[in-house]
């Protein structure tokens, strides 16, 4: 799309300039210095809407959008700036290809699909498999046991067992029919301010080595100015961070909480599962004071998805989550199912589990946050597509409301808090208001706590169970045992080193271009780290990104691998120190979830 001119006549056909854009780039000659962050050398294009993250919630609302486009007579809206077209619905997606970034599990639950697709069996939407059986098991060392009774939340007969990423690769394609102008490879770099409003976002400048200077392919990002820009980036969006901070629209939250989720998808031989059979495990190999579990979800008589979700408020900071994952996999009825068979992708994420009361701001200023990046998450049900959907579905019809009578201002928009609070999505999560922080303790109190919830229809012992960031659960070395966590010899068969899988995960990064991965302070990862958590990030990343090594002098030193990235977040989220900042690499590089 681009080439080494970095001209306009470069760029996607969409951002070409118009007329209508020749007098905006020449302003952009003189920046107003209203503005936060001009960039007298990017080109600036004008559009109604900007949707950061072509994922569920995404790409839900730029068909909403589009849906209320087409069901009114052109020319029937109020004010200057209606009708609003397809091709000004833009939609940035950090990764390459639709739907290379997006993981789940997953079971989905089609609530918010037959509202926005009611045809979606006739248009072929690719749900893998009904439900055909629920499970839960308890683990130890060497032995399961059925639960009897199935928790209600646990069932899942209408549900079905998923592929996310080929579930939004097909959402991707509708949104393309229907003139939705769609940008993979473009990430939203940094948000566009006019004084306290949203006014668009900066995409990636492309073509910059590791030290930051330009290369030959060199082309700056463009400063999209928009209406009304919508937040969809998924758990711990970069952006989203950015924008809760400069605006405190966490004050008076709790904080979110996050769980990270280690998985992969097996081809095993025919006759072990039924498809649709869905499994969750309880107990072993996590102690009793962690919050998570195990899945094994059947996508076909041979076609495996497997994962362990884990919380990230872990005591000990040498816990690995991915170790974690290998020792569960060892477990003799795990082993029997897997045995024979070959791993075919590796993935790793993580999943907003804070609940009702750790939703930010949600309506701001020429802004709007859906999904996972406002943690819109069923942690009790394990489920959030749906949830994403929705969101994204209510944000359009709040956009489509706003633009009719040319005002997107927090007071228009914030028309978006209500509609999700009052509609089924806000009904479900008032109901599981206090669930994960009644965990904060260990998994039987929590059991105890979910217990007395469901009873009293989501309440628990307090109205409002207080939590913490899960940074703050870490304790010092000398706090924790001095043995280490057993780990598992892995023998490429069942069990995998997190190079290996992360080589399963179709990771891939441009080389040569500046670290995502920003650390504010090295001497501290160096020094102070060293001592007091043994460098917990060598341990909590699922891919081998973080490295301790010996400097020549003999200290010891952290190396970074970039390239491995997954783009979990954890390191983000689980740093004691908070020094840790994930931003998005540029070109499109990640992982590739093809098919999980």
């Amino acid at each position: 799309m681009t080439s080494p001119s970095g001209r306009a006549t470069d760029l996607p056909p969409q951002w070409q300039a118009r007329p209508s854009d020749i007098a905006v780039n020449e302003r952009e000659s003189a920046p107003d210095p209203s503005v936060v962050n001009p960039s007298p050398m990017r080109e600036t294009l004008e559009t109604d809407v900007v949707i950061v993250g072509a994922g569920p919630a995404g790409l839900s609302c730029a068909l909403r959008l589009v849906q209320l486009i087409q069901s009114r007579p052109a020319g029937s809206g109020a004010g200057a700036a209606w009708p609003l077209k397809p091709e000004n619905i833009y939609v940035l997606e950090k990764a390459g290809e639709l739907g290379a970034h997006c993981l789940s599990g997953a079971v989905l639950d089609p609530k918010a699909l037959r509202e926005l697709v009611p045809d979606w069996e006739s248009r072929g939407a690719p749900l893998e498999s009904p439900v055909t059986r629920d499970a839960l098991v308890y683990l130890t060392p060497r032995h399961r046991f059925k639960v009897p009774i199935t928790p209600p939340f646990l069932r899942n007969r209408g549900n079905y067992v998923i592929s996310l990423n080929r579930l939004v690769k097909w959402l991707g394609g509708l949104a393309e029919q229907a003139g939705v102008s769609l940008f993979p490879g473009f990430a939203g770099a940094e948000l566009l301010y006019e004084g306290d409003r949203v006014a668009g976002v900066r995409t990636d400048d492309k073509g910059l080595d590791k030290h930051g200077k330009p290369k030959a392919n060199f082309q700056p990002g463009l400063n999209l100015h928009a209406k009304v820009t919508v937040l969809a980036e998924g758990p711990r969006g970069s952006l989203t961070k950015q924008l809760i901070q400069r605006f405190q629209l966490d004050r008076g939250r709790n904080p979110q909480n996050y769980s990270i989720g280690v998985k992969e998808l097996w081809e095993i031989p025919p006759g072990r599962l039924r498809p649709g059979q869905v499994t969750h495990t309880a107990g072993w190999p996590l102690t009793s004071r962690q919050f998570g579990g195990g899945f094994l979800y059947a996508l076909s008589a041979t076609r495996l998805a497997i994962g362990l979700v884990v919380g990230l408020d872990a005591e000990d900071p040498r816990f690995d989550g991915h170790a974690a994952f290998q020792r569960w996999k060892t477990h003799p009825w795990i082993r029997r199912l897997l045995e024979g068979g070959q791993l075919v992708r590796y993935g790793a994420k993580t999943i907003p589990e804070g609940g009702y009361f750790a939703i930010p701001v949600t309506a701001l200023n020429g802004a709007l946050i859906v999904g996972d990046s406002a943690g819109f998450l069923n942690s009790q049900r394990l489920k959030g597509i749906h949830l994403a959907m929705k969101t994204g579905m209510l944000a359009a019809e709040t956009i489509d409301a706003a633009l009719r009578r040319s005002d997107t201002s927090q007071a228009a928009l914030a028309e978006f808090e209500n509609a999700w609070r009052s509609s089924w999505v806000g009904k479900e999560l008032w109901k599981v208001r206090n669930f994960r922080q009644g965990f904060e303790r260990g998994f039987y109190p929590g059991i105890l706590h979910a217990g007395l919830q469901w009873l009293t229809g989501g309440r628990g012992a307090r109205s409002r169970y207080p939590a913490r960031p899960d940074y703050e659960s870490m304790k010092r070395l000398a706090e924790v045992s001095v043995s280490s966590p057993p780990r598992v010899k892995p023998d490429n068969c069942l069990t995998f080193d997190k190079l290996k899988d992360v080589y399963y995960s179709s990771t891939s990064h441009e080389e040569d271009q500046p670290s995502h991965l920003q650390i504010a302070d090295f001497n501290i990862c160096n020094g102070r780290c060293v001592v007091e958590y043994g460098n917990p990030c060598q341990y909590f990343c699922p891919a081998q990104v973080y490295e301790m090594e010996e400097a020549p002098d003999g200290s010891p030193h952290l190396k970074l691998n970039p390239s491995n990235c997954v783009h979990c977040k954890t390191c983000d989220i689980a740093d004691p120190y908070q020094i840790i900042t994930w931003v998005c690499p540029q070109g499109g590089g990640g992982p590739h979830y093809d098919g999980m």
